[in-house]
């Protein structure tokens, strides 16, 4: 590691996310273009094909729930006859064969668990690169 660089250390939470870097010793977890700490894992996507991703996201849930994916993680890994009952919590399309790997539907498109884990973790990195003022 190059003089002066930091290292950030992201938490990808099934409900909340959070990143951090080290500040000499100690650790200080970096706010959201929100202002804040804590950035739902929520992805949401409009009927304009926009994909917003937090506390925006998660505001549109009640407007919108059937394109608002939320506590995706829990079906990381999973094929689709392990999750019954996590599937009938959630508004969204779980959709695969009984032994395929969960896939997440939202209109006409099917994103696996890690896409949309992926679009929280960039919302993660932005934040980051915002505070800092350079790429992570």
């Amino acid at each position: 590691m190059a003089q002066g660089e930091k290292i950030i250390g992201i938490d990808l939470g099934t409900t909340n996310s959070v990143v951090a870097i080290m500040e000499g010793s100690e650790p200080k977890v970096i706010p959201n273009a929100e202002g804040n700490r804590l950035t739902p894992s929520v992805v949401a996507f409009t009927d304009k094909q926009e994909t917003i991703v937090g506390e925006p996201a998660r505001r549109q849930a009640v407007t919108n729930p059937k394109r608002t994916v939320y506590s995706a993680k829990r079906f990381m890994g999973r094929r689709h006859n392990e999750v019954q009952s996590e599937e009938k919590m959630v508004p969204y399309g779980v959709t695969g064969g009984a032994g395929d790997y969960v896939k997440i539907q939202v209109g006409d498109s099917e994103y696996t668990p890690q896409e949309i884990s992926a679009k929280v973790l960039r919302k993660l990195k932005e934040s980051a690169e915002s505070y800092l003022g350079h790429k992570v």
